[in-house]
């Protein structure tokens, strides 16, 4: 039987502001991307959300980003790499000691937002994320963009590269994500999102949105948590998914 993940971020309320509904998310997810607090997330919601997927036998991984609360981790941050790689450091920690707390652990690292998506390319930014997993042990894997040099850079560094593809976003020609500034950036057809999902994990191919195929062998599917719809798309997924042979499970 083939098998594949399924992830989403999650965790990233902030006080009275609320962000998705994470207990019923984490009902369709095997992995649980979660905020650690530099882009979104408090220590209660934190802990919440910790205690949540330990409920529901959902693995943990630290969503880690750039010290951008007030853009939700969107913007680059032109930072050194030293003061990057104890930025993510930093929020491994922080995550793993509430995981604990939870009677959970942190298994892997995820990058968020502009920090993911310039770590494709920006190689000295990708080695201080690197750099980071690797100062905090346990060779925890990272949950990255195919391609990306942060992925080869994973792999140079003797840690596991796991590429992903997402599920309700829409990709570029070169197998980049469409930048959420454009129109059409974002995906939500639950049929034709679980369509493209399905052939993922069966083909291992995706449609660009200029039609082109893009080949891929994406070990984990991401599903955002705080887009409209995300509760049903994600139940949709899974059960389309299954539905066509494929088991979901954790890649760790």
């Amino acid at each position: 039987m083939a098998y594949i993940d399924l992830n989403s971020d999650v965790g990233e309320s902030f006080g009275n502001w609320t962000m998705g509904d994470d207990a019923a998310v984490l009902t369709s997810v095997s992995s649980a991307n979660i905020a650690c607090g530099f882009h979104a997330g408090d220590p209660s919601t934190i802990a919440q959300t910790c205690r949540e997927a330990v409920a529901s036998g959902v693995t943990i991984g630290a969503h880690v980003a750039y010290r951008d609360l007030a853009g939700f981790g969107r913007r680059f941050l032109d930072c050194s790499p030293t003061e990057l790689a104890d930025d993510v450091l930093y929020q491994i920690g922080a995550l793993e000691a509430i995981a604990r707390a939870a009677g959970g652990t942190v298994a892997y690292v995820k990058p968020h937002g502009a920090l993911y998506n310039t770590i494709v390319t920006h190689e000295v930014h990708a080695q201080a994320v690197v750099d980071a997993v690797g100062a905090f042990g346990g060779d925890l894997p990272l949950l990255l963009l195919p391609g990306s040099v942060a992925l080869t850079a994973a792999e140079r560094a003797g840690l596991r590269g796991v590429a992903e593809a997402f599920a309700d976003r829409a990709y570029n020609p070169d197998g980049t994500l469409v930048s959420r500034r454009e129109a059409g950036a974002v995906l939500h057809d639950e049929s034709e999102v679980a369509a493209n999902m399905v052939r993922l994990a069966t083909e291992g191919v995706i449609i660009a949105r200029d039609g082109s195929i893009l080949n891929t062998s994406a070990e984990s599917i991401c599903l955002h948590g705080d887009t409209a719809g995300a509760v049903s798309m994600a139940a949709a997924v899974r059960r389309e998914l299954e539905a066509a042979g494929v088991g979901i499970r954790s890649f760790v």
